[in-house]
């Protein structure tokens, strides 16, 4: 049993030798898009792991997207495919409690710095696009679904007008979460009095905002969006509530 464990210690910290290394070469640019890692034995030989222990691992680094392993030619480096991000993190922040909630704050945190950024870096053709998907939006006012993909795609022109790789990246993942938010915040504040003018109007100004490229006005203005959004939907669950009526006693 011992001598079971420790070789199953010993392939743990081989993988994570493995792994460190192809980071490392990422981060420092020795390895980018396209190169061929060392052959097989080279790098078992290099990174004092078994042959078996380095194959694991190369598999697991192709599975994420990292590594494309061509059969007789060797393994080498390939885009990520922010795909297989967006899906990890899918997995892993539907297990947290108040998930919903702690996404919105991340979300906040990641679209008030990228409005900032597009003001002064969205092009023409950004600019163009937000306004066409704030039409979009207001088409689908009535709809649930299509309004909700309306509301995302329009956010999501924002933060890509930020032209930031990073935040683009990190909101990239966490889309499919975002996505299923505004669909449920649009279903939530259905019968709330003046949200159709609210929806209209907040992203208008933003949208506006953006335009003038004033960052200070468009981040007041995000944020006012934002804080008015949870103030309607508080008040949705209150109507909802009251329309329930209290339990009768027994």
């Amino acid at each position: 049993m011992n001598t079971l464990k420790s070789a199953e210690s010993d392939a743990v910290a081989g993988t994570e030798k493995v792994l460190s290394f192809f980071r490392e070469q990422l981060l420092s640019g020795a390895l980018k898009e396209g190169d061929r890692l060392l052959g097989e034995r080279e790098l078992s030989l290099a990174l004092g792991v078994s042959r078996p222990v380095l194959r694991e691992a190369l598999r697991s680094l192709a599975n994420y997207g990292f590594l494309d392993i061509r059969h007789g030619k060797g393994a080498f480096v390939r885009k990520a495919d922010i795909a297989v991000l967006g899906d990890f993190l899918t997995f892993c922040l539907a297990q947290q409690p108040d998930m919903v909630d702690d996404i919105m704050q991340a979300r906040i945190a990641i679209e008030c710095q990228a409005i900032r950024l597009a003001c002064s870096r969205a092009t023409d053709g950004d600019l163009s696009r937000i306004g066409g998907l704030l039409s979009t939006l207001m088409e689908t006012l009535d709809d649930a679904e299509d309004g909700g993909a309306a509301d995302f795609a329009f956010h999501l022109a924002l933060v890509e007008a930020s032209r930031s790789p990073a935040l683009i990246t990190i909101y990239h993942s966490i889309a499919t979460l975002l996505k299923r938010s505004h669909v449920q915040r649009r279903i939530e504040t259905s019968d709330t009095t003046g949200i159709r003018d609210y929806l209209v109007e907040a992203h208008r100004e933003v949208y506006l905002s953006v335009l003038a490229r004033d960052p200070d006005e468009a981040e007041t203005k995000l944020r006012q969006h934002f804080a008015i959004g949870d103030e309607l939907r508080r008040k949705s669950y209150i109507a909802a509530f009251a329309r329930k009526g209290l339990p009768e006693e027994k």
